[in-house]
């Protein structure tokens, strides 16, 4: 069994059950939640919770001795050690999980060398987008609905034991590239790597264009490996558990006053499909030849206007709260990824259609959305000279630490005697 976990696939098979674990034990607890049963059995799924944890740190203790074990722990930790490993878990399971479901295995290279320089927010966004920030966004939607919905014998102190772990994962899988990238959070950085962000979002793609030039050719690119029929169907039938969000979270608004009917989830349908109406109206861009400009923005401006005004009157006049209003946001989001995803395996189909256009573009909408969540914190923490420094000797020794700093103050003179 040894030979076979060190010098086959049994390492990846074994990192890949991490994480599905992961990913079933949260499933099954945000479904218990949204259904009421996690009442009866919630001090057994505590103790499954805390297990997550103990493998790592029961190794050290008898590896190390209990002292020692804990001193080592601690140590990692300050050094992110915990974040580097859990963001290197996800990349082994998203490649060998997508070699399993449509092949074309092949040696990856995954950059060994040692990173002095800084790699813009967008390279990382590419490289990691799929692999990373997608998932680690769908566990903190998991853990989002379990924390607003679940119930836990114990409070909130069981909440932590049950959610610490997969929280950490999620900040390591989202904010790793980041953190461990030199001058990450130096503020010139940051103002640099949002206007290549933009330019790279909003570029329009086209024969020969790159995929590290234009958001539109690195998203074709991202659906390459998807060719057979067999891998096709397996996406789509992992592509439906996000409908589960909106599926559970219906029958949770207030407003619809405990009515467990099929009819509420058809209704929350046709929400959906308004917003996608309302969608396209607002991203409508007629031509400048035209003389439709001047109305079409009078027309979005009207809806506007009447959709704040509906929203107004349902939460004024009927039972439907913000709270309802932030858990159906949430819904749709996740029922809108499913759909996207169902849209681009088959994507023969929705070309033939005529709808290919209206899915690149709520395309780009999400991953302008992620990319926002992302950036957010890099920008308020480069708002803090401290946290650059700090960053820099965690990543670097102090020797070079200190030589950084000094350059960039050379940098800093010479751009000012140019100028």
């Amino acid at each position: 069994m040894l030979t076979f976990f060190y010098t086959t696939v049994g390492y990846y098979v074994c990192t890949m059950m991490t994480v599905l674990t992961v990913y079933i034990f949260l499933y099954g607890r945000v479904y218990l939640a949204l259904s009421g049963l996690d009442h009866s059995i919630s001090q057994f799924l505590v103790q499954i919770g805390v297990f997550t944890a103990v493998p790592m740190i029961m190794g050290f203790i008898l590896e190390l001795g209990l002292m020692k074990a804990i001193f080592s722990f601690i140590t990692m930790q300050l050094q992110f050690c915990s974040v580097f490993f859990t963001f290197s878990l996800g990349t082994r399971t998203h490649y060998f999980g997508r070699t399993i479901l449509h092949g074309g295995a092949k040696y990856r290279a995954t950059g060994r060398g040692f990173v002095v320089r800084h790699i813009k927010f967008a390279d990382n966004y590419r490289l990691y987008s799929r692999s990373h920030f997608v998932k680690a966004l769908e566990v903190a939607l998991l853990l989002i609905v379990y924390i607003a919905y679940g119930y836990t014998k114990g409070g909130s102190s069981s909440f932590i034991l049950l959610t610490i772990s997969s929280w950490i994962m999620v900040i390591s899988w989202l904010f790793a590239p980041y953190i461990f990238n030199p001058s990450g959070f130096e503020w010139q950085k940051t103002v640099e790597d949002f206007d290549d962000w933009t330019n790279w979002l909003f570029y329009k793609g086209g024969v020969g264009v790159k995929g590290e030039n234009s958001w539109e050719s690195w998203w074709e690119e991202e659906q390459a490996h998807i060719q057979t029929f067999r891998g096709r169907i397996l996406e789509t039938i992992l592509s439906l558990r996000f409908l589960l969000f909106q599926y559970g979270i219906v029958y949770k608004l207030k407003i619809t006053a405990h009515n467990t009917s099929l009819a509420m989830y058809g209704f929350s349908w046709i929400v959906l499909l308004v917003m996608v109406l309302l969608f396209k109206l607002f991203t409508a861009t007629p031509r400048k030849s035209t003389a439709l400009p001047i109305f079409i923005r009078f027309l979005q401006g009207l809806l506007a206007i009447g959709i704040i005004a509906a929203i107004a009157c349902l939460i004024g006049f009927t039972d439907f709260t913000i709270a309802d209003l932030f858990a159906s946001a949430l819904a749709f989001l996740a029922t809108g990824w499913c759909i996207l995803c169902l849209a681009i395996t088959w994507k023969r189909v929705v070309k033939t259609l005529g709808l290919w256009d209206s899915v690149r573009e709520i395309s780009r909408m999400y991953d302008a959305g992620m990319g926002a969540v992302i950036f957010a914190p890099i920008v308020f923490f480069s708002w803090f000279p401290f946290v650059s420094t700090f960053q820099s000797r965690i990543l670097f020794n102090q020797a070079f630490s200190r030589g950084l700093e000094i350059s960039l103050i050379l940098a800093g003179n010479k751009a000012n005697q140019e100028s």
